[in-house]
């Protein structure tokens, strides 16, 4: 590697080089800021050439330009490792100042010296070629045609009008000061050794040079990784080929995701949800797998395409490509994938099934999933899946799921099935046998509390009923009480001498609820009117309402346990599942989880801490108001925690500005009558009528706070102050 100093003008003139930017490089994206700044810095400079009384002329530094040279025939070819948003602007600046002049001996000069190289071995001898998405409008406007819209059009129409306002402004401007300018303005040029021993790795320097900035995505990490490595005509054509069409456009917002879900897969391990806080972890562990498993880049690149189909099957609501070749098979399969990923949003089985959908395409390890057991399959997980929903409980399904992937042989040979794995982990992993969903759903506020999953929940006992499908997905489609939210006269009638008690206690009862086509029609109209309605309905769910002569609490009674049956048959368990407890009774689940944990704000619901661990410092903590104080408390004896910056950054870190008060401001809110005598503590743990000294310095943390946000304060300051995982750990009371 070396490093010079060149101005852009000399970078650019170069006649026998040409410059080669990626394909899969990120697209021009400098705004209107930018431009402006670029322009700026040009405009100064000429100013100085101008003034007679400066003897020093001003000069810029633009930045880093990493390249990587090739030889292509008798010519150079430049590869941009990084430093193209510089390069395409400056270029865009030449051809706006060449459009703008009217000497033809400059608009040549222009084209010849910068824009076009005779031995380029690109389109139209073209000196720079752009990435993928650009190319059409950068080689539109070289060539002196209308660019496609865009940030390449837009920043050449903003450089043109800023030149031609500058001459405006400026009578004496000439042609060659802005020439002069470019000539002023500097670049670092960093050359990469083209010789294999050197150790230049492109992409490591890619990756270094990027650690500022609009952070890099896992796909642009992973993407990169493997391009990067090839020579530039092999990048152009894999990217254009393959990565792009079979890989980026399939998933598109979704490729980060994927690559995380296929390294889980591969690995039976769970790995963080993709975030800016972790990629580079994460595409740390993706590099090691790559190089440990497979002999070369372009074959990890076959088995990712191989991959990419299916978990766009996983992604995609609606897939039109079969996936079996029986049309029953297919649409029980589609629906399936459809009810786990995308009514009940289910992302711990993502990996699972994608293992489990690869085993169905094609032999693996000597073993092929027939379409009934993947059914089967699916449909054990969907139940698992909407039972623990009903009873409200997700705890650990992100990190125990995962590790059945290396289970998958056992499930497609027949030594395992899927329900004894999902039943024989932990308390918090069981599942729900038929003795407990009778008893939630007995008493639950269907309604609110399953509002995420009702009615695809009524609609699959309808379906399960009729065996006709329901679209239960389509708004018109709505879930009416029978019993209305307001009651009137006609209804307090209806109901008895209780009307109020039976209202309050079963509005909401799935006993008092029913599946329509009307959306809201109904309302609060009497018993006897909404029966007339429901005779136009074809939804077999009003037969059990409209044979009633009265809805009173004996119906509503009735009711309810013919729906709860009726889950029980949509969603059922085999007979020696119904009533048995469905959980490893003689294993002993770790109760001590960190705030990073993907599922810490479900591991706490409902729960109570009975130990803080920061540092392997041991606090005793009764409530999750003690662990956050506690926690905080830490930070501001910690030296190397800046907690001044916590303070005076609450909404970024905490999404409100009075998480934590000086006495001075709490003072005040007292004083106009504010309720918050039990809200706020000193990081001591003491409210502030039970402080002996207050001074306006004094700190007070709120405390009113629920147990996920709790986790999630604390979560946010570790991340922010890059903490790991083991900085905080807590551990919870047992409860089983």
């Amino acid at each position: 590697m070396k490093t010079e100093s060149h101005s852009i003008n000399d970078v650019l003139a170069k006649n026998a080089t040409s410059f080669f930017i990626p394909p899969f490089q990120r697209a021009y994206a400098w705004g209107r800021t930018e431009i402006d700044r670029f322009f700026n810095d040009i405009s100064r400079i000429i100013d100085s050439e101008l003034n007679e009384t400066h003897h020093d002329k001003l000069e810029h530094f633009f930045g880093t330009l990493v390249i990587k040279d090739e030889k292509s025939g008798f010519a150079n070819k430049s590869v941009v490792v990084d430093g193209q948003q510089r390069l395409t602007t400056t270029l865009l600046f030449l051809i706006a100042l060449r459009d703008s002049e009217a000497d033809s001996n400059n608009k040549s000069f222009i084209t010849e010296i910068y824009l076009l190289n005779s031995s380029a071995s690109f389109q139209d001898k073209i000196k720079l070629k752009q990435v993928t998405k650009d190319w059409e409008s950068y080689k539109a406007l070289v060539n002196n045609s209308q660019p496609e819209p865009g940030f390449i059009a837009n920043g050449y129409q903003q450089l043109k009008s800023l030149i031609e306002d500058k001459r405006r402004i400026k009578s004496q401007l000439r042609f060659e000061h802005f020439i002069i300018a470019l000539r002023r303005i500097n670049v670092a040029v960093i050359f990469l050794d083209e010789r294999p021993f050197k150790g230049e790795d492109p992409q490591i320097i890619f990756e270094t040079l990027n650690s500022l900035g609009k952070p890099l995505t896992l796909s642009d990490l992973v993407r990169n990784f493997i391009l990067l490595s090839m020579e530039s005509s092999r990048q152009t054509e894999i990217f254009e080929t393959i990565w792009h069409p079979k890989i980026e456009n399939k998933l598109q917002e979704s490729t980060s995701k994927f690559f995380r879900d296929y390294l889980q897969f591969k690995l039976s391990k769970q790995f963080k949800v993709v975030s800016e806080n972790n990629t580079k972890e994460l595409y740390a562990y993706f590099k090691d797998f790559v190089e440990y498993k497979f002999i070369d880049r372009i074959a990890f690149v076959n088995d990712i395409i191989r991959f990419v189909k299916l978990y766009a099957w996983i992604i995609n609501e609606i897939n039109v490509e079969a996936i079996s070749n029986s049309t029953q098979h297919d649409k029980a399969i589609k629906e399936l994938l459809r009810n786990i990923f995308h009514d009940i949003q289910s992302e711990a089985f993502k990996p699972l099934v994608l293992g489990l959908l690869d085993y169905h395409q094609q032999i693996q390890d000597g073993v092929k999933l027939s379409d009934e057991l993947l059914i089967s399959i699916l449909t054990i997980i969907r139940t698992y899946l909407i039972r623990r929903r009903v009873v409200g409980v997700t705890q650990g399904e992100n990190k125990y799921i995962v590790t059945l992937c290396s289970r998958i042989n056992d499930l497609v040979s027949g030594n395992k099935n899927i329900i004894e794995l999902l039943s024989g982990s932990y308390y918090r992993l069981r599942l729900p046998n038929d003795i407990e969903i009778r008893t939630m759903l007995e008493s639950m506020n269907f309604y609110e509390g399953m509002k995420k999953y009702s009615k695809f929940i009524l609609g699959k006992i309808e379906e399960n009923n009729t065996k006709v499908s329901v679209d239960f997905r389509n708004p018109k489609i709505a879930i009416e009480h029978i019993m209305p939210q307001t009651i009137n006269k006609d209804w307090e009638l209806e109901l008895g001498t209780n009307y109020d008690e039976i209202h309050t206690k079963y509005l909401h009862n799935i006993g008092n609820l029913i599946l329509t086509e009307f959306n809201g029609e109904m309302g609060n109209r009497s018993f006897k009117e909404k029966k007339s309605k429901l005779n136009e309905s074809s939804l077999q769910f009003r037969l059990d309402i409209i044979n009633r002569s009265v809805w009173s609490l004996k119906s509503i009674e009735e009711h309810k346990q013919n729906m709860i049956q009726c889950f029980l048959e949509t969603f059922p368990l085999p007979d020696n599942y119904k009533r048995s407890l469905n959980w490893n009774t003689r294993s002993v689940e770790s109760n001590v989880f960190s705030p990073l944990d993907d599922d810490a704000g479900n591991i706490v619901s409902g729960e109570k801490p009975s130990e803080l661990t920061i540092q392997e410092k041991i606090f005793k903590v009764s409530s999750w108001q003690d662990v956050f104080v506690k926690f905080l408390l830490f930070l501001n004896e910690n030296s190397s925690i800046d907690f001044d910056y916590i303070y005076e950054n609450q909404v970024e870190l905490f999404r409100r500005d009075n998480v934590l008060l000086k006495w001075r401001a709490l003072k005040e809110m007292l004083d106009s009558k504010a309720d918050l005598s039990n809200k706020y503590k000193t990081l001591d743990g003491k409210l502030w009528n039970k402080v002996k000294e207050l001074d306006d310095e004094t700190l007070f943390v709120h405390i009113n706070i629920a147990a996920a946000t709790c986790i999630s304060r604390i979560a946010d300051v570790m991340v922010k102050f890059n903490l790991p995982e083991s900085f905080v750990t807590i551990k919870l009371r047992p409860n089983k």
